[in-house]
Formats: structure tokens, sequence, C-alpha cells
């Protein structure tokens, strides 16, 4: 009998608890326990905690043990621990299902304002419009807030926050402009700079577009969910283009820096021998001047000495002594000796008379014969 009652009695319990839960559930205010991450909060109904998923509104995921934190996931929270702080009240509106797989009520969620919470994420940016089931009762509300959040570039728009994809493909394609937009190369050095610059900025924006096109095929990726499959085919198409355009210009700034390097190696080339040939003129030119240094001072030398010596010879002369004068001796008196010279033989007369043929004279031609 006693087992019998405590049975009842537990039935009737837990018949209580389910009826006291399913009015909490069915109730539409509470007051604010405490915010779980952007689109989920815990309120208390009729002094039961429930916990309540904003509907048509995806927030990025910080509680799922098995993802990372994602882009403004901590944002999403403290936006709405802002406005919806603990101990606040609020007002649920329901649609078709009111529960999902995981038990917790789903609801439109105003505040204090009439504020209604779910459409105020979406307009900071912060959450993606989502359908849950056939619940699409403040999907339009929520809709036309994420389009002013696009316009105004708010949250996941927002190029300003790091982690979004415009942030992301903004300083991709800004990082491979800065490295292309620099000022042309001079020198091979300044090429290869250039180069190693480009490069990095090419790998850096190979690994956000690797990073973008995985979170393109991850289910539910809040980072392309704000974009239509052919934005974000077009984002990606655009950011491969830019890649591709700074690819080729890596491989001619290597090409320059080739082409300087060859030049610069002919210069240096150019110079050293220009430098060894005016070393080499210079040598020869102080060479000579040495030369004519030495002969001019050898010749120097030599006048020095001969005037030297000239002059010891005048001092030497200079310095004879005076000879006594010349006095030539008396000769005698020889008177010139007279020679006698006889007259000439007066000349002969015809030895041969009454001769006149032919005459053969003698030498001197003084005498002669007939002939």
């Amino acid at each position: 009998m006693r087992k019998l009652i405590i049975g009842a009695t537990a039935a009737v319990a837990i018949v209580t608890g389910s009826l006291v839960a399913a009015a909490a559930a069915n109730a539409d205010s509470g007051t604010v326990v405490r915010v779980i991450d952007g689109d989920t909060i815990v309120v208390s109904i009729n002094n039961i905690d429930q916990t309540v998923r904003l509907l048509n509104i995806n927030t990025p995921e910080t509680k799922d043990p098995n993802k990372p934190t994602e882009c403004l996931g901590p944002e999403a929270t403290d936006h709405l621990e802002g406005v919806l702080p603990v101990g606040s009240k609020v007002r649920l509106e329901f649609d078709v299902e009111r529960h999902d797989k995981y038990g917790r009520t789903l609801a439109g969620v105003f505040n204090a304002k009439n504020q209604l919470v779910n459409a105020e994420i979406a307009r900071r940016g912060l959450g993606v419009p989502m359908v849950v089931g056939e619940n699409r009762k403040f999907l339009p509300p929520v809709e036309a807030a994420f389009e002013e959040a696009r316009t105004a570039k708010s949250g996941l728009f927002g190029e300003g926050i790091e982690c979004t994809l415009p942030a992301q493909l903004a300083a991709a394609n800004e990082a491979l402009t800065a490295a292309q937009s620099a000022a042309p190369a001079t020198t091979s050095a300044g090429a290869g700079a250039s180069a190693t610059g480009l490069a990095t900025a090419i790998v850096t924006a190979k690994a956000a577009k690797d990073l973008l096109s995985a979170a393109r095929e991850t289910e539910n990726s809040i980072l392309w969910a704000a974009y239509s499959a052919s934005e974000s085919t077009a984002k990606l198409t655009g950011l491969t283009a830019v890649i591709n355009r700074a690819e080729s210009a890596h491989n001619q700034l290597k090409e320059q820096e080739k082409t300087l390097a060859a030049a610069e190696k002919k210069a240096e080339e150019e110079r050293v021998a220009a430098v060894a040939r005016a070393e080499a003129e210079r040598k020869a030119a102080a060479e000579a001047e040495a030369a004519a240094k030495k002969a001019a001072d050898e010749a120097a030398a030599a006048e020095q000495a001969r005037a030297a010596a000239a002059a010891a010879e005048a001092e030497r002369i200079r310095n004879l002594p005076v000879p006594a004068p010349y006095v030539p001796p008396v000769q005698p008196y020889v008177p010139p000796a007279q020679n006698y010279v006889p007259p000439a033989p007066p000349a002969q007369s015809n030895p041969y008379p009454g001769y006149t043929g032919p005459r053969c004279y003698a030498p001197g031609g003084k005498s002669w014969r007939p002939c």
C-alpha cells in the first residue's frame, strides 16, 4: 500500500511539473536570467528557467566545443548582453514551431523598448537571417534589418574588423596593390626587394583565399552566409584575378632583377677596368715624372759639379804665382850670306846650220837635234 501511495505521489509530481513547464513555455513574458551567446538567452518564466533561441537570426558560433570561435561571435554576445541585461523584462512571440530539436523555445524576443531584438542583431551585422523549420514570422524584419547592415557596412560587412570577409578581401587586395605600386626599381637590389615584398603579399593573399574557400564550403559558415552564391563566387574570382596579376608582376620583377644585375655586373667590370687603366696611367705618369726628375737632378748635379770644377780651376789659376817677365836673349848680328850666281849662258845658236827639218828637243827644251 505504501509503495502504491509513493508511486501515485510521484506520478502526480511528474504531471504537475510537466504542466508547469508547458505553461512556462507558452507564456509570453519573462525575465532575463543570462545570455548564453549571440542568439540564445535564458529567461525565467513563471519562476522556471527556459532556454530561448531567437528566431530567424543566426549569430557566429562561440559555444560549440567542436568549432573555433567564429568572427564577431563574442561581439554578438556582448551586444545581446547590452540590449537584454540580466533582470530585464522581455516579451516573447511564437511561430508555427515552438521548440527545436534541442528542446529550446523558439521565439521572437522584444525588449523593454518593444524592439524586436532578433532584428536589432541583424541591423548591426552581427548575425544573418535564417529559417528554422516552418518558422518565418520574423524573417521579413530580420532580412530588412540585415540589408541595412549591408548598406551601412556594419558588422560582418565591415572592412574595419580584421576577421570579416570584406576586411580579409580588402587586406589581401591592398597588400597586393601596395606591393605593385612601389616606385620603379633602378637597381637589382631594389627589384629584388620589390619582388620579395610582392611574393609575401601573394602568399598572404593565397592563404586568405584558401581560408575563405574552405569557409565557403563549411556548412552554415557565417562569413559566407552574408553573401549570395553569385556574390561569393564573384569575390573569390576577383581575388583570384588580382593574385594572377600580382604573380605576373612578380615574374616581371624577377626578370628585371636579372637584367639589372647583369647590367650592374658589366658596369662594375667596366668600372674596375677603368680604375685599373687610370691606375696604370697614373703609375706610368709618376714613373715618367720620376725619370724626368732624376734626369733633371742628374743634369743639375752635373752642371753644378762642372761649375764647381770650373770655379775651382779658376781659383787655382788665380792663386798661381805671377811668373817673371820674359826677357828674350840677345843674339849677335850675323849679316846675310852673299851667294854668287853666275849669269846664265847665252842661248845656243843653231848647232845645225842650214837644217830646216824637224827638231827633237832635249828635256828642258833648250837643245835639240834633227829628227
